[in-house]
């Protein structure tokens, strides 16, 4: 069975659950720069590069990847969000990025394959891409609107990389998460459409947008439904929200989403907004009794937590949703759908 049916399997039966916030619990760890660093002899600081831990200090990502499994987490996230060319170009260790992302697929592999052993349910791996510090929609000039510091080739080239490395260590699926731009997003789905093309199979695409204000946009001023429009060409295994805010203000595009989408629904809020240093106060039961109602109202087929979220967070909407039917996505007429900035249909 391939890990597309596998998955869409488990998610006939029940609502799955992905893990939750890496970078928060990564810091909880109190780590200084040599551990980053180790023995590596980059010759830059790496304090805040997360992702370098897999080659440094793998205790550190293995014990978070056990402790959202143990909290009931079906799915585990590699810790590779800026694990590309362009953003470990900053710490110097921009030759390292297949490295990095092999191995950190490997280790959640086999965290996830430890725990399928014991109880015989299956655990996936998804390899998350970030968005990279770039955008190919937006001039970072403002004196020169058709200033962009990357181009389209370029970006699928360096995502390529990345998902190749991430497919090479075990994930079983790609996750291309975080999307403020969606060219930056098609980018994404373009490298790893060649990948497929290399390896001659399916390397199954999750996706999951980010909002920048409460209209339902992201930066490139895409909506929730433009979008989709823009990325059901990919048949996405999933198709989501995650950041920039938390269950309460998605709420609204949750709904949204889940009535134009034939894909699964994943979303990962933050644990609400952050107070006013940054930390994120949301107790987990408040939580998972947001997002409950996303799961009663039949909305959702995948939940999890992104910023500030813990594996109590994980595992208290682990149970709050447990027993809950999933979500059934709509079947949609065969219709033109297109995006602009804004979604248009046309009259059949």
């Amino acid at each position: 069975m391939s890990a597309r049916d596998a998955f869409l399997e488990q998610a006939k039966a029940r609502i799955l659950i992905t893990d939750g916030a890496f970078g928060t619990e990564i810091q909880n760890w109190k780590l200084a720069e040599a551990d980053y660093a180790g023995t590596l002899g980059l010759g830059h600081d790496q304090k805040g590069n997360n992702d370098i831990l897999a080659l440094t200090k793998p205790e550190v990502p293995e014990a978070i990847h056990r402790a959202y499994f143990e909290a009931g987490a079906d799915i585990a996230e590699t810790n590779t969000f800026s694990a590309n060319r362009i953003s470990q170009a900053d710490y110097g260790a921009e030759h390292l990025v297949r490295e990095i992302n092999v191995a950190s697929a490997q280790l959640a592999r086999r965290v996830a394959d430890e725990f399928q052993a014991r109880d015989g349910r299956p655990r996936f791996v998804a390899g998350a891409i970030g968005p990279t510090n770039k955008t190919l929609s937006l001039s970072p000039d403002v004196n020169d609107p058709g200033y962009r510091e990357i181009d389209w080739d370029t970006l699928v080239d360096v995502y390529k990389e990345q998902a190749a490395a991430l497919v090479e260590g075990g994930a079983d699926f790609i996750l291309i998460e975080t999307v403020f731009d969606t060219l930056n997003a098609k980018a994404g789905i373009m490298a790893v459409k060649q990948l497929e093309a290399d390896l001659g199979r399916e390397v199954p695409i999750m996706l999951s947008m980010t909002l920048t204000d409460l209209s339902g946009r992201n930066l490139s001023g895409h909506t929730v439904e433009a979008f989709w429009h823009a990325v059901r060409h990919a048949k996405p295994l999933t198709i989501g929200l995650n950041c920039s805010f938390g269950a309460t203000q998605l709420r609204p595009h949750v709904k949204v989403l889940s009535e134009i989408s034939d894909s699964l629904i994943m979303i990962y809020p933050n644990a609400g907004l952050p107070n006013e240093l940054g930390a994120y106060d949301e107790m987990p039961d408040t939580t998972a009794g947001f997002v409950e109602e996303w799961a009663r109202a039949g909305q959702v087929n995948v939940l999890g937590g992104c910023c500030g979220s813990t594996p109590a967070h994980i595992g208290a909407i682990a149970r709050a949703v447990e027993g809950l039917a999933p979500r059934r996505a709509p079947v949609l007429a065969p219709i033109t759908r297109l995006a602009g900035l804004e979604p248009f249909t046309m009259a059949a």
